[in-house]
């Protein structure tokens, strides 16, 4: 028998089924009873594979019914689905053609599934997301304090500290939760060995980055966002360029490596070394980020705190 993809669309209100090969769509309603219906419907077929897009974690109850029924199923970027329907020449969207057009990349492209998050990393996840979210708004409402107009000042700084008292209590809460747990404190320990990291950058490594210290380092990399792609064509060699990745890791890495280059000896010495090669600013700044997120690695992987980077460079 042919193997059975299916892609499922992600609404707030409802879910969209298709397959490849080809069967009458399924739209069930995106509530505790329509997965429940989902997971029936997907049963039946027997997929090799069911894809859905990451849709701001509307597509989480569904994908935790159809793992929790023991169904191959994988989260995938968004982007990278839709860069696929360009190919195939699907310029129209709409759901049920999103829907196909996920089965379509579920049968070609096979992504691997991962397995799911357990409950304490979503918690774990959650109050990471909410502090970024809170420091989001806070920067944002300074922005407008500086330009506001005397009718509306009182209420922004009224709000601004109201956000700051957020933020401090959200470090509280992170910062507690992450000692609660022999593991996550021990990685903790481990990455704020290194100088320039901090408990925000150790956080949002520990609950964006869980492959950290498991893949081989350049995946790694390019799982954040820092390994230089070939941008070569015939005989010309293009500069290389970092693009993609997970942004949230990727800006926590940036702060980290900009103190590092200033108060961590052995990466200040890379960084003084490439801009003395007549490397610019951000290209040795970018690299300073690689290396950092290689060190760090390391330390994970080896579960050894920061010793020398000679060690840390050769392994």
């Amino acid at each position: 028998m042919a193997d059975t993809f299916c892609g499922i669309d992600v609404a707030g209100t409802e879910l969209v089924l298709a397959t490849v090969p080809v069967q009458p769509l399924t739209t069930v309603a995106n509530t505790e009873q329509g997965c429940a219906q989902l997971v029936a419907a997907c049963a039946a077929l027997t997929p090799t594979l069911i894809v859905l897009e990451a849709s701001g974690g509307y597509q989480d109850a569904a994908v935790a019914a159809l793992a929790a029924a023991g169904l191959p199923v994988v989260v995938v970027n968004p982007r990278q689905v839709r860069d696929f329907a360009k190919a195939l020449g699907r310029l129209a969207k709409t759901d049920a053609i999103d829907a196909q057009v996920l089965a379509e990349f579920a049968a070609r492209v096979r992504p691997t599934p991962r397995a799911l998050r357990d409950e304490a990393t979503q918690d774990l996840v959650a109050l990471v997301t909410r502090r970024r979210q809170l420091i989001e708004m806070l920067d944002a409402e300074r922005q407008r304090a500086r330009l506001a107009r005397p009718a509306i000042r009182a209420s922004l700084r009224e709000h601004i500290r109201w956000l700051e008292r957020r933020v401090t209590a959200a470090d509280h809460d992170l910062w507690t939760f992450l000692r609660r747990s022999p593991v996550w404190r021990e990685q903790d320990d481990l990455l704020r060995s290194v100088p320039g990291v901090g408990p925000t950058t150790s956080a949002t490594l520990l609950a964006l980055l869980p492959e950290l210290g498991q893949l081989p380092p350049r995946r790694v990399a390019a799982l954040v966002g820092v390994a230089p792609f070939n941008v070569d064509s015939g005989t010309l060699r293009g500069r290389r360029r970092i693009r993609g990745g997970r942004a949230p890791v990727r800006a926590v890495l940036y702060m980290a490596a900009l103190v590092g280059t200033r108060h961590n000896p052995a990466l200040r010495a890379f960084y003084r070394r490439l801009l003395a090669a007549g490397k610019p600013k951000k290209l040795a700044l970018v690299a300073a980020m690689h290396k950092l997120l290689s060190w760090l690695h390391a330390i994970v992987r080896d579960r050894r705190p920061w010793q020398d980077a000679t060690r840390l460079t050769s392994a």
